[in-house]
């Protein structure tokens, strides 16, 4: 039965229940990330089809110094799914002004190693915050400062929200950040589909194993009794709407059963359960979605290997 807890482990509930229960079947792509599901994606990101994170990494360590330039009076980093830690270490090292960092993150093993990645430098003070990127931002935006706020956005996470969302977090970070806090955004950007297709369903599975593992999460979480061997991972790339789709897709005909939300699905072989879609789009694609939000671009650097940018722009 569903509560009205204010725990993680209930909104999950809530919202598996409400997403399962749409057309199409759907289920929120953040809920990928327990603690195993964030081991298999730290592992995705050290795949030689997977170009995002070197690329990210590649452009941190070349540009960093003009970073903090473009950031006077620095004292506070906010980062918003910082994943293992390693991208926000790589900038740092360009740098030993005293800051407090607060990392925003529904997982709190993905906050953990952050945490633990960071520990070693001495200059800064850590706060993690276990929460939604949107009440992370509230905490936050509450907090006293006396210098300036560079919020980073990194690995292309503006590309699992759709556009409307996207640009309501943007300006929801605009609004934490107030006038002239920068942000650090990195973007993935339009490339083959057969590199695409390689970045999102690997020779060695391991994109499926990450897609999998929700369901083995709502087994064990929520009392579900999903045949793992039932199912497959299927990616695609949507050129209308210019973005990877990631789906669950049954092999079988099969009756799914969830205890802790009262739920009963029925599917027959070939139906899908929507898990994932990354955005992508073209580097002044991008530059127009965060001047629309409200951010002025002072410095945009590009992966031409990898297809990636990496923009700096400050709140106006």
């Amino acid at each position: 039965m569903i509560t009205n807890g204010t725990t993680l482990e209930s909104a999950f509930a809530r919202d598996v229940h409400r997403s399962l229960r749409l057309n199409p079947r759907q289920l929120p792509s953040h809920y990928l990330y327990d603690p195993l599901g964030s081991a298999l994606f730290d592992a995705i990101c050290e795949l030689p089809w997977y170009g995002i994170t070197r690329a990210e990494s590649r452009l941190l360590s070349r540009h960093r110094d003009e970073i903090f330039s473009l950031a006077p009076d620095l004292t506070r980093i906010v980062e918003l799914g910082p994943g293992d830690g390693r991208k926000l270490r790589t900038l740092i090292a360009g740098t030993s002004l005293p800051m407090s960092v607060h990392l925003i993150d529904v997982s709190a093993a993905a906050l953990a190693r952050a945490t633990q990645s960071l520990a070693e430098a001495a200059h800064l003070a850590v706060v993690p915050h276990e929460a939604s990127f949107e009440q992370g931002l509230e905490n936050v935006a509450r907090l006293p400062t006396d210098g300036t706020t560079m919020a980073l956005l990194l690995g292309s996470n503006i590309g699992n929200f759709d556009p409307p969302t996207s640009h309501l977090l943007l300006r929801r970070i605009h609004t934490t950040l107030a006038s002239c806090g920068t942000l650090l955004i990195g973007t993935d950007l339009v490339k083959p589909e057969s590199d695409l297709l390689r970045a999102y369903d690997d020779p060695l599975g391991v994109s499926a194993a990450f897609n999998l593992n929700v369901l083995v999460r709502i087994n064990r979480e929520l009392g579900g009794d999903c045949d793992i061997g039932a199912f497959r991972h299927r990616a695609v790339w949507n050129p209308r709407s210019s973005r990877m789709e990631m789906y669950l897709v049954s092999t079988k005909p099969q009756v799914v059963r969830i205890d802790a939300i009262d739920l009963e699905i029925e599917l027959a072989e070939g139906d899908s359960i929507w898990t994932e879609s990354s955005y992508k789009d073209t580097a002044a694609g991008w530059t127009r979605r965060f001047e629309d939000a409200g951010f002025e671009t002072l410095a945009q650097w590009i992966d031409s290997d990898d297809g990636f940018a990496l923009s700096y722009v400050r709140a106006t």
